[in-house]
This record gives C-alpha cells, structure tokens and sequence, in this order.
C-alpha cells in the first residue's frame, strides 16, 4: 500500500506546471510522505501494544526455526530495496522515495528485532527476551515515522532552505553589493524535488532597464553555476527610491 502511494504521488509530483499549477506538482511527494509516515506510527503502535501483552503474559514461542528464517529473508531483501531507494531519494532530493526507504528500513529492523528476539529466547529459554525486544523496536519505528511526518509538515509549511545553503547564498549577494547595487529580502523555500529563491535588487534608478537586467542576469547565472537546481527569481528596485525598502522584509 505505501508502494502504491509513492508510486502516485511521485506521479503527480512529476507533472508539469498547469494554468491551475502554476509552480507545478511537486508538492504532491509529501503527502506520500506524510502517508509513509503514518502507516509507520500505526506499525509501531500495534508492536508496542503486543510488546506490552507479551511482557504482561509471555507466551512459548511455536515454529520458531521458520519464523527465524522468514525473518532473515525479509530483513535482506527489505535492507537491499531501502538502500536503493533512500540513495535515489538523495540524488533526485526526492522526500517520496526517501520516505519509502526509510519506511522498509523500519521493516528491516523490525526483522532484526524478530531474529534477536527469537533467538535470545530460543537460546536461553527467557520468554520475555521476546517482548522487550518488541517494544524496543517499536519504539525506534515510532521515532522513524515522527521523522518522516515532521519533514512532510514542513515540506508543506514552505520550510526554507537549510541554514548553510541561506548563508552562502547571503556570501554571493554580499560580494556583489557596493554604493550603487544592494539587496534584501531574500527568501527561499523547498517544494519536494524544487527549490526556490527570490531577492530583490537595488540599483541606481538612472541606470537603464537593459543596464539592471544584465546585472541582474549575471548574478543568476553565478548563483545556478554553484546552486543549478535553484529557481532563481530577481525584482529589482531603484536604491534611491524610498518606496524600495518598504517590502524589505519577509512580510
């Protein structure tokens, strides 16, 4: 079911921009996220509440070398697909395909959790090895989905770029700025697989349209040269004019 809903979203989320869309689809990746994220509390909180009835009332364990040996297989091959997934999710800065990595990673300790489990029980004869080792790996799942659900609410909040990214970008501006050209309110934002900035440019109101836009175009192609999936947006402002600083700020 997760699968299916990575599969969607990542569908959706590759869709152009429309006359309904403007900035595009790519949003669309952190309601699968955020689905990922869900599905992992739900997982965990059936684990921990077993975990505790097991703890309160242990029970022999039945079929145990069958049980070890589907666990081992499942922990394999869920260990292979998560770190597949979770590398392409970074190299596409995809939060979908992170999320459904992350997502088999959980099954991946969880079936670490069954081998270590069963096997200390099968070991030592100490039943309730079982359930503790059960609510441990419940509790490292739950931590997991609060991961996952934490990103895609800040995904959706418009959450900024991380904070050395919004540093370097203020380094580029600040070296380019002098008597005659200044900036301000720079902003950033992240939209799933996209990034966005926007700033604005004051410049000397004598100076012509062509004269500004160049500068303005070349202080964009530096940017993307350093930051190349950055959407780049420029206003720009004559420095002069008092009515340029009065949007200066992030309202």
């Amino acid at each position: 079911m997760a699968a299916i809903v990575a599969l969607i979203a990542l569908r959706i989320a590759a869709k152009p921009a429309d006359k309904n869309h403007h900035f595009g689809h790519s949003k669309a990746e952190y309601f699968s996220s955020a689905v990922e994220g869900v599905m992992i509390f739900v997982a965990a909180s059936v684990i921990l509440v077993f975990g505790i009835q097991r703890l309160l009332d242990p029970q022999p364990l039945e079929q145990v070398g069958i049980g070890l040996l589907i666990s081992m297989v499942a922990a394999a091959v869920n260990g292979v697909v998560a770190v597949v997934l979770i590398r392409a999710g970074r190299r596409h800065n995809s939060i979908t395909l992170r999320a459904d990595g992350n997502h088999l990673m959980t099954d991946l300790i969880t079936s670490v959790g069954v081998v270590i489990g069963v096997g200390l029980v099968w070991l030592t004869g100490w039943e309730i090895l079982d359930p503790i080792v059960a609510i441990a790996v419940g509790l490292n799942i739950l931590w997991t989905g609060w991961r996952l659900v934490s990103e895609s609410t800040a995904g959706l909040m418009d959450e900024a770029l991380p904070k050395e990214t919004n540093e370097r970008l203020r380094e580029i501006l600040a070296a380019r700025s002098s008597d005659q050209i200044d900036f301000h309110a720079l902003r950033t934002r992240v939209s799933g697989a996209r990034a966005f900035m926007e700033m604005h440019m004051l410049v000397p109101g004598a100076w012509s349209v062509k004269k500004g836009h160049d500068a303005m175009e070349d202080l964009i192609d530096e940017i993307r040269s350093e930051f190349p999936d950055l959407h780049v947006t420029g206003h720009l402002e004559p420095i002069e004019d008092p009515r340029s600083y009065e949007d200066q700020h992030l309202d």
